[in-house]
């Protein structure tokens, strides 16, 4: 086969990186190359390979974590990886609500969180601020995340 005409790279890529998930070069849970790694490995600009991407995710062979990279999606998994810090706050929400944290008690760290529920900072910290707004939990600069005091 000869070199893919431009407009057409994208599909050349993704037909390249679907043959690594049948095969088993990348298995499932596996981290994929970067963007520049595979716009460097395949001669093109990381837009043609954001699309060549995209079109293996809405097929559901990989999905995007946030903080993390693409990764080679695990067969049944159909947990939304966005929606994570949502199970997070309600898993939280519940241990306050249960007493499990006491009113003005410190709540595991953000680094304790990622650690736990194997997600990023930021995913950590938008649960937190869930709880935040919700008049639940506040942060004391230096200190953590701590119960509201009722």
């Amino acid at each position: 086969m000869g070199q893919p005409t431009a407009w057409r790279a994208y599909v050349h890529i993704a037909d390249a990186l679907r043959q690594r998930l049948l095969d088993g070069t990348l298995s499932a849970g596996a981290l994929l190359p970067s963007e520049s790694a595979l716009s460097a490995e395949f001669g093109v600009v990381r837009n043609t390979v954001r699309r060549a991407l995209g079109a293996l995710e809405s097929e559901g062979l990989i999905e995007t974590l946030p903080g993390r990279g693409r990764v080679v999606k695990v067969p049944g998994d159909d947990a939304s990886p966005r929606l994570a810090y949502r199970r997070i706050a309600a898993d939280l929400r519940g241990a306050i609500e249960r007493g499990d944290h006491a009113s003005g008690g410190q709540l595991p760290s953000e680094s304790s969180l990622m650690t736990t529920y194997g997600v990023s900072r930021g995913t950590a910290r938008q649960a937190l601020a869930e709880l935040a707004t919700a008049g639940l939990v506040e942060s004391i600069q230096g200190r953590g995340w701590f119960v509201r005091t009722r």
